[in-house]
């Protein structure tokens, strides 16, 4: 009879929050299990992987997704979905159907999620076409629309005397920068506003999340600067600009699910870790963010039991990225210093086949994160030197599941084909496609379908995934120890991501 996540993965939950990870402080070198099977090599499971497979995997994963129509609308896997559900549903199962090569285990946590259906914001006459409601916001009062001032706040709204005293009854027009998102809402809202307008410093809109949720959160937006302009040149001269906002929105706590397996063999004192998330976006159904990632994962972990293993691998498929890398956080917070230890390095593979891709490999450096990060770089590095592919590096600026990790002293890395950011000629000429447009286009959006991964690039990346396995599979000869205590130097910085939206 099928093991199902619905029927088996639940009667571990209850011991979850118990228990530190249950399974691995049972398992050790002493105990480890021994097989017959050949050792595994790069080369061998590098020609195991098929775009063929990954292909079946989409679809399967899409109509997954659809599960998500009677309540969106629409194919979704958030958090909380059904097609989230299933999603995990299918993870769990199919790594049951490998018997005991895998133990595997979950992890049941506190999320919180958020949804708006609808949201205006009218500045004097005008509704600034940048406008956009920040992720996690609170709705207006009682759902309807707020009518009031716009005041403009000094400096960056991070301190509670840069709110006039006209800010009660108002909206707050504040500029962004120092402090987070979140930050300037709840002071707002400490200072009586009836929304907040945070606009950006830089070019472009802004996007941003408010991150944990507040009781003193107000309805958010963000707007350009270019927006913002000129009623900061109107509010400085003394003009009266009456305004109103509308936010229908919801944020809610749910429980949610991680679910991790580990070689039942190999040395579970040296474990090479890699992860991608689970779950999509609200907006759609997610195939390459992180579909391409997670299915890549299921797939290399279905090779994998052909072989033999030095040292532990562990995957790990996280749960609520897209509301600010939950999953992924809250397994690193539980660790315990013996257990972080134990995991040599994390490898995170978020977005591996975009349509209009560039093979991009995170600029993970020992100077700025844990000691073994560099390392980890370079091995992407000379496999696309080796196979002649060019690559280029990406900012390790907190926008994925490795943050927790090198927060928490653990050497981290990984590779990516790029979301919404913009493919400049130079990388048009290295990797082709379509220069001026995203990586890819349908980022967090509801055409993130089957037909939106790249299934050559898609290969290449599954390929490299399962080289990385591999060579730490074997051995760590030449990879730095671990060193006791927190070493990333970003540790005490907020970071100007934490997951794919600002907080800063």
């Amino acid at each position: 009879m099928r093991q199902t996540f619905s029927n088996a993965v639940f009667l571990l939950c209850a011991t979850a929050s118990a228990l530190q990870i249950p399974f691995l402080e049972s398992l050790n070198p002493q105990n480890a299990v021994t097989t017959k099977k050949p050792l595994v090599s790069s080369e061998a499971i590098q020609a195991d992987i098929s775009s063929k497979a990954l292909l079946k995997r989409a679809k399967e994963l899409f109509k997954i997704a659809e599960l998500g129509i009677d309540e969106y609308n629409h194919p979704t896997r958030v958090i909380g979905s059904k097609g989230h559900l299933a999603t995990l549903d299918y993870i769990y199962s199919t790594l049951a159907s490998l018997g005991d090569y895998y133990t595997i285990t979950n992890q049941t946590f506190p999320a919180v999620v958020g949804n708006t259906f609808e949201y205006r914001l009218v500045l004097g006459d005008a509704s600034p076409n940048s406008t956009q409601a920040m992720s996690l916001t609170p709705p207006t009062t009682d759902k309807e629309p707020v009518f009031g001032p716009l005041v403009l706040v000094a400096n960056d709204g991070c301190a509670a005397s840069d709110y006039p005293s006209n800010t009660t009854g108002a909206i707050a027009l504040i500029q962004r920068g120092t402090c987070p998102f979140g930050t300037k809402s709840e002071n707002a809202g400490k200072a009586g506003a009836l929304a907040a307008v945070v606009y950006n410093t830089a070019d472009g809109s802004l996007s941003g999340t408010l991150g944990t949720p507040s009781p003193h959160h107000v309805a958010t937006f963000g707007i350009s600067k270019a927006d913002a302009a000129p009623y900061i040149a109107a509010l400085k001269n003394g003009t009266i600009i009456e305004s109103s906002a509308y936010i229908d929105a919801i944020v809610e706590s749910i429980g949610t699910t991680n679910i991790i397996a580990q070689t039942t063999a190999g040395d579970a004192s040296n474990c090479v870790m890699l992860g991608g998330h689970s779950d999509s976006v609200a907006e759609g159904p997610g195939i390459n963010d992180d579909g391409s990632g997670s299915l890549t994962l299921l797939e290399i972990a279905t090779q994998l039991t052909k072989y033999e293993v030095r040292n532990c691998v562990r995957f790990a498929w996280w749960a609520g990225e897209e509301e600010g890398l939950l999953g992924s956080d809250y397994y690193v917070s539980q660790l315990s210093a013996a257990e972080n230890k134990k995991i040599r390095l994390f490898m995170d593979y978020d977005m591996l086949a975009s349509p209009n891709y560039a093979y991009q490999v995170y600029n993970a450096t020992n100077a700025l994160n844990p000691v073994g990060s560099e390392e980890l770089r370079d091995l992407y590095v000379d496999w696309y030197k080796k196979e002649g592919l060019n690559y280029t590096f990406i900012a390790f600026d907190g926008r994925s599941d490795y943050d927790g990790f090198i927060r928490h002293g653990i050497p981290g890395g990984g590779i990516a084909t790029g979301a919404e950011g913009v493919k400049t000629r130079k990388e048009a000429e290295m990797f082709g496609g379509r220069e001026g447009e995203w990586f890819d286009p349908c980022y967090h959006q509801l055409c993130d379908g089957v037909s939106n991964c790249d299934l050559e690039a898609w290969e290449v990346n599954a390929r490299l995934v399962a080289h990385s396995v591999a060579t730490y599979a074997v051995s760590f000869e030449g990879f730095p120890e671990r060193r006791v205590g927190v070493e990333a130097g970003r540790v005490a910085e907020t970071p100007l991501y934490h997951g794919s939206k600002l907080v800063m």
